[in-house]
């Protein structure tokens, strides 16, 4: 090949090269499987495999004591905990989170049908995603939510009641591992299992 020819080709295809190496960078933040991800905003970006993340509870209509007590008529919702693997297996380890821990919280509304008794309740469509992210770059443990549809969540102010509420009640590094049913003999075994939490 003639260095002149040769020249050309590498000169054409650098361009592909380096748009490659952008979308597997996207692609990789999306993903968010080692880390979380975040815009140039500084917005939480939703980790598109979060379904093959590790899977450890669910609950229904978890709230706040600030929010005060739920009215009535208020709709049932569950809420599907999923972690990033990276940060299970450190917590099967130590009985705490890593650093870049992300712990997310999937709101799903419940339905009934006339086929299951009247109390039966199955989830639905998704209401939002919840992150609890312990980053020591961005300030330790940090609040996010996302809508549905949505690429990207914005940080909850460290103003928000539940930043006190996790301080003052979480089991395990402000997290609520008393409610974890998986986690709770690992939590005690190592020896990081707030006492005060049971």
């Amino acid at each position: 090949m003639q260095p002149a020819f040769k020249a050309a080709v590498i000169a054409a295809a650098l361009p592909m090269c380096v748009l490659l190496a952008r979308a597997a960078e996207v692609s990789t933040a999306a993903a968010g499987h080692a880390t979380p991800a975040y815009t140039s905003r500084g917005e939480l970006v939703m980790p598109a495999d979060y379904r093959t993340w590790t899977f450890i509870t669910s609950n229904i209509n978890m709230g706040y004591p600030s929010e005060g007590p739920r009215p009535p008529d208020s709709p049932t919702t569950f809420g599907n905990l999923f972690v990033n693997p990276e940060a299970y297996t450190s917590f099967m380890k130590t009985g705490t989170w890593p650093d870049r821990t992300v712990l997310m919280i999937e709101i799903r509304e419940s339905g009934n049908t006339p086929a299951l008794n009247t109390a039966s309740r199955f989830q639905t469509d998704v209401r939002g995603f919840e992150f609890h992210v312990k980053d020591a770059a961005r300030g330790g443990w940090t609040f996010y939510f996302i809508r549905p549809g949505k690429t990207s969540g914005k940080a909850f102010a460290r103003t928000e009641s539940c930043y006190a509420c996790h301080e003052k009640n979480a089991a395990v590094d402000t997290t609520f591992v008393q409610y974890y049913p998986p986690l709770v003999g690992i939590a005690k075994a190592k020896g990081t299992f707030k006492k005060t939490a049971e």
